[in-house]
């Protein structure tokens, strides 16, 4: 691990100095994926500013309803609210099916979201990437890609996003609320915050050097009844070969609202309104779910190892909206 120093921030402006006054500086919350990386001195930030004192660990209810979230609250305290549980019960099980308790305990909501891929690639440093290094090449393209993405990738990148929770803010029209270096705020919406890889794989969300994420802001709880789906290799923590994170809202047998989100097939949690609006105002049925999977994935290119990843993400959002149309 290379040499940084280290700044423990108490309040907002002190952490904003401190990234704006050195180069190669980066916030620090929970750690659990910055320091692994720095371990292995693909993360080499210089200076790094500790975080976790700052103001932002509440769960406030907003005007609209809807419920602001602190950056800093830990992914079990989210899990756990009652809130959450009561009105957004596809985030609560997205979270619990993501990591084990002693990560949930360490893990904030900022930065499960701007975890970085888990690409074998990307973690070795004596192999090819361009998220790594710009210009390199993509080892995963010709290498062992079986858990790499089959949509909105390129020939420059095919690494997943790795959030389970990021999937179910998606699905729930999360937003992110952010401040410059400048003082400075704005709202991001969840589906907008990452960017696919195109020709700049390392550049991975819209946020500016030095932005720092401060809340998740969820609009009010919507009707229809929520899960979350993760296929993963093994039961206990594993990251998701696919997932679905569905709400379905039927009136009689007629889908009144249907919404769905995928992970573990792309560089970002992914959304296709198109796939959705087909449901809108048909009688539940398996073909009706058949058409929205195909809808979904028919973009979709597998690189030899990941091919399995089509069908199966197909089948796993045909059960997830099934699971989802059921009463009770």
């Amino acid at each position: 691990m290379k040499p940084f120093t280290y700044q423990r921030a108490g309040e907002l402006r002190d952490a904003m100095a401190g990234v704006a006054g050195t180069p190669n500086a980066k916030f620090i919350s929970g750690g659990t994926n910055l320091l692994d990386l720095m371990k292995l001195e693909i993360e080499r930030p210089a200076h790094l500013i500790d975080i976790n004192h700052l103001p932002f660990n509440g769960i406030e209810e907003t005007a609209e309803g809807g419920l602001r979230i602190g950056a800093q609250v830990r992914n079990s305290t989210l899990a756990a609210d009652s809130r959450i549980r009561s009105n957004y019960p596809v985030l609560a099980q997205a979270l619990l099916a993501g990591a084990s308790a002693q990560i949930r305990n360490k893990a904030s909501t900022g930065g499960n979201l701007l975890q970085r891929t888990r690409c074998y690639y990307f973690y070795d440093r004596n192999m090819p990437c361009n998220k790594r290094k710009p210009g390199s090449g993509c080892a995963a393209l010709h290498g062992f890609n079986r858990m790499h993405a089959v949509l909105g990738s390129s020939d420059a990148c095919i690494a997943v996003h790795p959030s389970d929770m990021a999937v179910a803010m998606l699905v729930l029209d999360a937003s992110v609320e952010t401040m410059d270096t400048e003082g400075v705020t704005r709202q991001i919406p969840v589906g907008d915050l990452h960017r696919l890889p195109g020709s700049t794989p390392d550049v991975e969300t819209q946020l500016k050097l030095g932005e720092m994420i401060t809340a998740v802001i969820l609009p009010p709880g919507q009707p229809g009844r929520q899960l979350y789906r993760k296929v993963r290799d093994r039961a206990s923590y594993a990251f998701a070969l696919v997932s679905v994170a569905a709400i379905v809202h039927v009136a009689g047998d007629t889908i009144a609202g249907a919404r769905f989100a995928l992970g573990g097939v792309a560089a970002k949690p992914w959304r296709v309104p198109e796939a959705e609006a087909i449901l809108l105002g048909e009688k539940v049925s398996t073909e009706m779910f058949e058409r929205a999977a195909d809808i979904a994935l028919a973009n979709a290119v597998g690189r030899g190892g990941n091919d399995f990843k089509i069908p199966l993400a197909k089948r796993t959002i045909q059960q997830a909206l099934a699971a989802a149309s059921q009463r009770g």
